[in-house]
């Protein structure tokens, strides 16, 4: 655990690029053959939540994500959203997601959602949990999209003052009715994620670590696309009232 302590920026930078290694080294020649397309992506969100009142808080959330080269973005998200906290480790949510994509070609997405969110520290263990429901409106699509997501994070401590610690997290996405020219329902995709976390001071801190993404595009294979992620992500949270 001392080691911990004598961390430095330029380390931080080091494990980055480490688990870039990590990423790329997962496109194996084995999953090829056997059917999953693999591509390396770079995926950089920013959150912020704040406070409100006491009990109603906000959230927003700027997600750029690029391709391998880091030359053109692929996909950003612009997701602000409203809360309340009904008990202390407990919130409800409801936002809006404006999602953009830029390749093959231009296409975009808006987003209502709405969601209820568990916090709850333990003595080893930081436990989070996020149950989200998605109404999807996509261009060129007939109908809405529903989508229902289940998000769970754990954070293991890796020193005395919290400044570090171990974080792996997983979420679901399902698909729950079919709509023309859009989604089928049944399962959407995956997302594994295993990093570090580093708190900078009481209001930031940041995630960095490798995640995967199992995607089912309704090929012949019930997972046939797969993205390894370079994740880093900045969170702040600010306390005082806006």
């Amino acid at each position: 655990m001392i080691v911990w302590h004598h961390v430095q920026h330029g380390s931080f930078r080091l494990l980055s690029w480490l688990l870039l290694v990590l990423i790329m080294s997962g496109i194996g020649a084995e999953n090829v053959r056997a059917g999953i397309s693999h591509d390396g992506q770079f995926w950089f969100p920013l959150y912020n939540r704040f406070s409100i009142t006491d009990k109603v808080k906000g959230w927003f959330e700027v997600n750029p994500r690029f391709g391998e080269d880091m030359s053109e973005i692929n996909q950003l998200l612009i997701r602000p959203a409203l809360g309340y906290q009904i008990l202390p480790n407990l919130s409800l949510w409801q936002g809006y997601a404006w999602v953009t994509n830029y390749e093959p070609r231009f296409s975009d997405e808006h987003r209502l959602y709405q969601q209820l969110s568990y916090r709850k520290g333990f003595t080893k263990v930081n436990l989070s949990t996020r149950t989200r429901m998605e109404e999807r409106f996509i261009r060129s699509a007939r109908g809405v999209a529903l989508r229902g997501r289940q998000f769970i994070r754990v954070n293991f401590p890796l020193d005395d003052r919290n400044q570090w610690a171990f974080v792996v997290y997983n979420e679901v996405f399902v698909t729950l009715n079919t709509i023309r020219n859009g989604p089928r329902a049944g399962f959407d995709q995956n997302r594994l994620f295993v990093g570090i976390n580093r708190k900078i001071n009481r209001h930031l801190n940041v995630d960095v670590g490798y995640q995967n993404q199992s995607i089912n595009t309704r090929g012949p294979r019930f997972v046939d696309a797969m993205n390894h992620i370079l994740l880093k992500i900045g969170r702040a949270a600010c306390r005082e009232r806006v």
